[in-house]
């Protein structure tokens, strides 16, 4: 007498989403409770039709799930449920991989639609998202980073990044004030009202740009109250003028002390 498939709903929803069809979970798991079943007894267990019963067991041994006696008539066993699962994981992960991979050749052979001499700028809203951005972008930097932002911003965006990026990275750092030690790749300069102890200098957080690599660029703009935005580009006129700007920033600016 078949189990209603209702009693196993859950489970059979689980091992969907590790890849097995319905009729082949119920076979699996009819196949747990009987050693050595025949297909006939399969059938009658799980209550799949019968003329499905041995398709569904040739995918299920193919899938390392079921193994399958040469007597007559032909037995089957399941394998016992760690290894099991354990073998749906590994061929998701595999799965995963292989498209990882494809996927990945695909976008770095990505091509935009001809735009002539318009460069693309991205706007990206709020801190966390910014933030976020500020992230994917510092740790996957190889040459260089470029900041000028306030100090609080730097530290609770950019600075706990930095422990993460290889020694050889070269960082320099432009900010009102500066709290702490740094390693030796990077370099922190002051706005001269913080290095010569003048009225003190304290830049807001909507204010501030982020250059890595000389290839990508985010500029923080919006109000002094209100939510944070930036503009994004990989465009080489916004990198330019943006480096020329820091440049001019930089030769004002002094070491920290």
């Amino acid at each position: 007498m078949a189990d209603s498939p209702e009693n196993f709903a859950d489970t059979i929803e689980s091992l969907k989403s590790l890849g097995l069809t319905k009729y082949e979970a119920l076979v699996y798991i009819a196949l747990l409770k009987v050693e050595g079943a025949s297909a006939t007894e399969i059938h009658e267990i799980s209550g799949v039709p019968r003329a499905s019963v041995y398709p569904v067991l040739d995918r299920l041994v193919q899938k390392s799930l079921v193994t399958v006696s040469h007597s007559t008539p032909r037995r089957y066993n399941a394998a016992p449920p760690d290894e099991g699962i354990e073998r749906l994981l590994r061929d998701i992960r595999e799965g995963a991989d292989r498209a990882r991979e494809a996927l990945i050749a695909i976008y770095e052979k990505r091509s935009g639609p001809d735009r002539g001499s318009q460069e693309l700028i991205w706007s990206i809203h709020g801190d966390e998202n910014i933030r976020t951005r500020i992230a994917d972008l510092a740790l996957h930097a190889t040459e260089s980073i470029v900041a000028v932002s306030s100090f609080p911003f730097l530290k609770r965006s950019l600075l706990p990044l930095l422990e993460k990026t290889g020694p050889d990275m070269s960082v320099v750092i432009i900010t009102d004030h500066w709290e702490g030690k740094t390693r030796d790749s990077v370099t922190v300069r002051l706005l001269p009202a913080a290095i010569h102890n003048a009225k003190p200098l304290s830049m807001r957080d909507t204010a501030g740009m982020f250059i890595f690599d000389q290839k990508k660029a985010l500029v923080l703009m919006g109000p002094e109250k209100g939510p944070l935005t930036a503009l994004y580009s990989e465009s080489p006129g916004f990198i330019s003028f943006f480096l020329r700007y820091f440049t001019f920033i930089e030769e004002i600016a002094g070491d920290a002390p």
